[in-house]
């Protein structure tokens, strides 16, 4: 199931949505105008977020937690992550106003970022990707608008159709494949992969926050 878009418009011009997939895109051009992949790991290692030395609280690490929401370890880890934030992200910015959907943004890659430290404080794979503050977008989506409509893309053996789903449904599949997912990891020794509990902060935080980053008047 491939969320495609939502029948769910705003009239807000979506500019920090459209920022943030810029920034992401233009840092991920500069990771691949990279002489080698010895620089390539070196970047992650230096600006991925490291649980282990996030618990040690060095000022560097600290910063890691929102440098590596910035970076992606390949193309199609790029395009699926902007292809959530582009689906879902203009609604909750049109919903909280521009400011308010920036910070909501960062602190829920801040949960997402907890999220993983708690579970293995001790992982020196440093961890990267958009995925965990738009887990954050995600849950918010949910709350505001479960009744909206997304048209996904539903694979039925070798055939694949449109489908209209709410969104209740797309969002709450979603997160309980990364809560399945999450569970399955405990005790498995990491080697890389899908950071599952920054999605399950993530979206923890958007759901927590939402309320509270809402506007309550519309001039706001």
């Amino acid at each position: 199931m491939i969320p495609l878009r939502d029948i769910n418009p705003t009239r807000r011009f979506p500019l920090v949505t459209i920022g943030f997939i810029v920034l992401n895109a233009l840092v991920f051009v500069y990771e691949m105008l990279l002489p080698s992949e010895n620089a390539l790991s070196a970047l992650i290692y230096m600006w991925g977020l490291s649980p282990y030395r996030l618990v040690q609280f060095d000022l560097h690490a600290i910063l890691t937690v929102f440098t590596a929401m910035f970076l992606h370890s390949g193309f199609a880890h790029l395009i699926g992550n902007m292809l959530y934030l582009w689906i879902f992200g203009d609604n909750i910015e049109a919903a909280m106003g521009r400011f308010r959907f920036t910070l909501f943004y960062l602190l829920c890659g801040l949960g997402a970022a907890l999220g993983q430290v708690l579970v293995d404080p001790s992982s020196h794979i440093p961890m990267v990707g958009a995925s965990g503050a738009i887990s954050g977008v995600l849950g918010g989506y949910l709350l505001l608008y479960p009744h909206a409509e997304v048209e996904t893309l539903v694979f039925l053996g070798y055939f694949a159709r449109l489908v209209r789903v709410p969104a209740l449904v797309v969002l709450g599949l979603w997160i309980v494949m990364q809560l399945l997912s999450g569970l399955l990891s405990l005790g498995v020794q990491a080697t890389g992969g899908v950071a599952w509990f920054a999605h399950i902060g993530g979206f923890a935080t958007g759901i927590v926050l939402v309320s509270l980053f809402k506007r309550r008047r519309w001039w706001e």
